[in-house]
Formats: C-alpha cells, structure tokens, sequence
C-alpha cells in the first residue's frame, strides 16, 4: 500500500475535527486480507480550547502515536490508516488481517502510559467504510485542501493574498445545453468567459473556461470555490478548479493552479 498523507479540518458530531489520513492507500480498496478496523481511543491530557492538540501535550501524543505503531509492526496485525483528533480525545484507526491480537497490541503500546485513559475495540468492516465514510476526504473537502495549498505556496512566492486579480476556473459538463444554462449564472455574478472548449477524442465533455477578480485569501477562496461547485451541480456539471498569477504589489509574476 502507498503512503500519503494528508491533515485537514472538517466537523463530526458538531465538533471541529483534525483528520489525518493515508490517502494514498484509496486505489488499492478494498483490501484483500484486511477486513477488520481497529480503533484506540484516549483522552487527552491538556488539549486546546477548541478540544484538539495543544502545543504542550504534542510530543507526548507523538510519542503515544510511534508507540503503536511499533506495536503493530511488531504483531504484523495490518495498517495504521488514519486518526482523528476533536473534542478532546484522539482516535488511532488501524486495518486489521484478523482482530484476536488486536488487544495484545493496544495493551503493549499503552501500558507504557499508563497516566492515560483510552477505550478500545475492533469489527469486520470488508467494504473500509470507517476510512471511506470517516477518514477520506470528499470532493468538498478536497477542493480546500488544494486551496490551501495553493494558497501556501502564493505565499512562499511573496503573495499577500489579499490584492484582487483575475483568477480563472474551469468546470465540464456532458451537454452544450447544460453548459449554456451554467453560463447564465455565472454571467449574471460578473464572471466572464475566456474559452469554450468542445469534446473530443481525450474529454468526451464539453467544457468553459472563466475568470473574475477576486482575492485568493484562504477563506474567499474556499467560499468562491464551494459556491461553483453548487452551481456546476445544480447544471449537472462538474468544477475543475482554478489558477492565478502571483501577485506583488502591482506586479504578476507566474501562474499557478488548483
């Protein structure tokens, strides 16, 4: 299986939640020995205000995370996939070969820290619902995770984020029509069309390329982002994402997309 990670926020339960996830497992799924999730969860000691890691109690919970980790390489029991971090406690979630050693290995990781209250627990789940449906992230939450890397990056370039400039975006979809009534709506919000683009042997879809000035701070950006993505499903369409130049002062300097 791959390994990529990726950290991102997102609300269970009416909570803010941190989730980290090894998304680069998801093309291999379902697995074809794993079929049991294991979890470990605990509470923490001193987290934030906002019930997640603070800065005193990271390295302690890192130490904890390794720890497992050892354990489960140790009992050759299956893969670390993921944990969830909200509302004070952190969850580790595991995909199991078979769940009888499941307890050998939290009780061998944890018994070194024995300050800490945890619970935990195993089940089938063959069809990795727990990492479909809780870990991996969905298109929503996907769209800002690539904002936020492109806004990270515009910054390492010097870019403030906050001067206005054209940023242009593309969405697809399998009709002319359906095209020309997303057309309508974005028109009518002051974006302009830049290019209409026709199927063809590699894109069976018809597809619009659009831009409008706007600033791409982190928070502007996933709220214009989240808005196209409604209107292109509402047209039975798909959004395909942005780019933008980096901007200082007044000057443009090299494109860079989402």
């Amino acid at each position: 299986m791959q390994e990529y990670w990726e950290l991102y926020m997102k609300t269970i339960d009416g909570n803010i939640a941190s989730v980290l996830v090894n998304a680069g497992i998801s093309a291999d799924l379902p697995s074809e020995d794993k079929f049991y999730v294991g979890f470990i969860k605990l509470s923490m000691k001193s987290p934030n205000d906002r019930g997640l890691i603070s800065q005193e109690e990271e390295a302690q919970l890192s130490f904890i995370e390794d720890k497992i980790e050892m354990e489960s390489l140790r009992y050759r029991i299956g893969n670390y996939v993921g944990k969830v971090v909200s509302n004070r406690e952190m969850t580790f979630i595991y995909y199991l070969k078979h769940e009888f050693e499941w307890a050998d290995v939290v009780q061998a990781a944890m018994g070194t820290f024995p300050d800490y209250e945890y619970s935990y627990g195993s089940k089938i789940d063959g069809d990795w619902e727990v990492y479909n449906k809780l870990l991996f992230p969905t298109a929503i939450e996907w769209q800002i995770i690539h904002n936020h890397k492109v806004c990270d990056h515009l910054k390492t370039q010097g870019d403030s984020l906050l001067l206005p400039r054209a940023i242009e975006h593309k969405a697809y979809f399998e009709t002319q029509q359906q095209r020309s009534t997303f057309l309508e709506r974005i028109e009518s919000e002051a974006f302009k069309v830049k290019e209409l683009m026709d199927a063809n042997e590699n894109t069976p879809m018809v597809g619009v390329s659009f831009y409008r000035q706007d600033k791409p701070f982190y928070y502007d950006i996933d709220a214009l982002t989240l808005h196209l993505i409604d209107i292109s499903y509402q047209c039975n369409g798909q959004y395909d994402g942005w780019e933008t130049s980096v901007v200082k002062s007044n000057s443009s300097i090299k494109m860079y997309s989402v």
